[in-house]
């Protein structure tokens, strides 16, 4: 496995800065996003995808670093039930679709987003449980008026364009946010379909991530290293669901985590184990979020963490068997 990371917490830099100082802290690779939730930062699709060489010049920058890119990641709300936001990041996905094909990419980043309740809705519309009962009607419009065919277009305008990987961040708020609800989303839609597994967001809802991991053995396209603190207190109050800002520490059930400061070196080992156990061999990409450790910090911390645990050879031939 390879460390990299979101660049994205390095928008206020140059691209040449932020791959100076990626490259000097010892990351291999680098996740590029591409919009919409924000501008896109250091990997613009609409200048790169007009001039031909600026896309010569980005692989440049950053092969001569030693450095790759993981993926391109444009999550967003593609099936929101808001007209400008939908198209928004409709235009995203398809702009990092095209644009991923030029830099010879087969993997793309994505939220499943969320529609409204129904047709006449004007907000997005998460379902979290089954009663009253219009709630499992809105439920079914979601995912078989809008979601799955928003998908299975959106797949095949990816696979003509070399696109054969979509990575799903599981994320509340959305449609799809655990192991059950990709799954499905894979079953309706095909294998294209598959994870960015972040365990940041299964951490607070409850769930074994080495479990969530063989769940999803062979449909884990890519991986955020993300952690999360959960206050029990809080959560013996209030359960896991917490509207508050990430800023009221005290307060909240759990905020987002620097890697090891959420869940310690034996939990992460058997994160790393289980990846590796059911075939992953690729990129832990480091997604920074932490709101009590600066960013230079949290990263270099992470990288030191990571570097402990990840499998980097594996063994010839079991002679002990």
């Amino acid at each position: 496995m390879k460390i990299g990371l979101l660049t994205s917490l390095f928008a206020d830099r140059t691209l040449t800065d932020m791959l100076d100082y990626v490259q000097k802290a010892g990351f291999e690779a680098v996740e590029l996003y591409t919009g919409a939730l924000a501008p896109p930062c250091h990997c613009d699709p609409d200048s790169l995808l007009s001039e031909e060489s600026a896309i010569l010049r980005l692989k440049d920058e950053i092969e001569k670093r030693g450095l790759f890119i993981s993926l391109l990641n444009c999550s967003g709300n593609p099936v929101s039930p808001i007209p400008d936001e939908a198209k928004r990041h409709q235009a995203a996905f398809e702009k990092t679709v095209r644009l991923a094909e030029k830099l010879n990419i087969d993997t793309v980043a994505v939220f499943s987003g969320c529609p409204g309740g129904g047709p006449k809705d004007e907000t997005p519309n998460w379902v979290t449980c089954p009663w009253p009962p219009e709630y499992l009607t809105a439920l079914e419009y979601q995912w078989n008026d809008v979601l799955i065919p928003y998908w299975t277009k959106a797949a095949k305008l990816a696979g003509d364009h070399g696109v054969t990987k979509i990575g799903f961040e599981m994320h509340p708020g959305f449609c799809v946010y655990n192991p059950e609800t990709l799954l499905k989303l894979r079953a309706a839609v095909g294998s294209s379909i598959g994870a960015n597994f972040d365990p940041s967001h299964l951490f607070w809802q409850g769930i074994d991530i080495p479990q969530a991991i063989r769940a999803l053995s062979g449909v884990i396209f890519h991986v955020h290293a993300k952690d999360t603190r959960v206050f029990t207190k809080n959560i013996q109050k209030n359960g896991v669901l917490d509207a508050k800002h990430y800023g009221e520490l005290k307060d909240r059930a759990w905020v987002f985590g620097t890697v090891g400061y959420g869940h310690g070196e034996q939990t992460w080992r058997e994160i790393i184990d289980e990846l590796a156990i059911t075939g992953y061999d690729y990129v832990l990409s480091i997604e920074h979020e932490d709101s009590l450790m600066a960013k230079e910090e949290g990263l270099e911390k992470a990288l030191e963490f990571l570097r402990r645990l990840i499998i980097k050879e594996k063994p010839d031939e079991m002679w002990w068997a």
